[in-house]
């Protein structure tokens, strides 16, 4: 049974959608609504359904502003809203589906059929993650394991000489001036990276520690043997200065 989480300041509109769940399908429920989105924010910064039917427009929280103040969603999400002009905003957003007030119980099938379907693979990836992690903690400590493109890279340290973040990507800076670009978070690239080797110097980065030509202290900023300047984050220059 999927579960569903549903933000809208409407009450009306919030007992809509759950009568229309509640009648429509018997694959998904409403483990939680909110009328308040501050509520909501608490709710799921705790808490990972399936699912989040979101509102767009919200009188405290806009919907988009709304996504941006979770902590690493974990959930498909799909916008309701009585307009149609966000349809595009929505796809930016990593929105899986875009619903128009009122709902139609035939739109809302096809949603939730794609709801299954990222669920499922949701489900999958996680379980290739978690072998990966646990390859990659028995594997000679000088390689590593990732999955990008449908196939799984076998990559050694000493190749790669930082990792820049682009919010919900990561790009992988290699020694032979390639790049790679993974679906991952920074912070998912550095728990299946040798702690030995790396260390995430700035929320935007993580360095090879044998990769670095030279520490600027005045001013802030490493170079790596690339030539790239990468910032030093004032909180992390002390750890820094313990790894070298």
């Amino acid at each position: 049974m999927l579960k569903a989480v549903i933000v809208d300041d409407e009450p009306k509109a919030v007992q809509s959608l759950i009568w229309e769940i509640n009648n429509f399908s018997d694959e998904i429920e409403v483990m939680a609504s909110f009328t308040d989105p501050d509520e909501a924010l608490t709710y799921l910064n705790s808490h990972t359904p399936d699912c989040l039917f979101l509102d767009v427009q919200m009188p405290t929280i806009g919907g988009f502003q709304f996504l941006e103040q979770l902590n690493d969603p974990n959930f498909a999400v799909i916008i309701t809203t009585a307009y149609d002009e966000y349809a595009i905003k929505a796809l930016k957003h990593d929105a899986i589906d875009y619903l128009l007030k009122p709902i139609d119980s035939d739109d809302l099938k096809h949603c939730i059929a794609k709801i299954k379907k990222h669920s499922e693979r949701t489900i999958n990836s996680q379980k290739l993650e978690r072998m990966l992690t646990n390859f990659n903690s028995q594997f000679d400590k000088k390689k590593i394991t990732i999955n990008t493109d449908g196939k799984l890279l076998f990559l050694d340290v000493d190749d790669i000489i930082y990792i820049e973040s682009d919010g919900n990507y990561s790009t992988l800076f290699l020694q032979d001036q390639k790049k790679i670009v993974l679906t991952k978070k920074l912070k998912e690239v550095d728990a299946i990276l040798p702690e030995h080797y790396f260390f995430r110097i700035h929320n935007s980065y993580i360095i090879n520690l044998n990769k670095i030509k030279a520490f600027i202290k005045n001013e802030g900023y490493v170079i790596m043997d690339s030539d790239h300047k990468i910032p030093v984050a004032r909180q992390r220059k002390s750890d820094f200065l313990e790894k070298l």
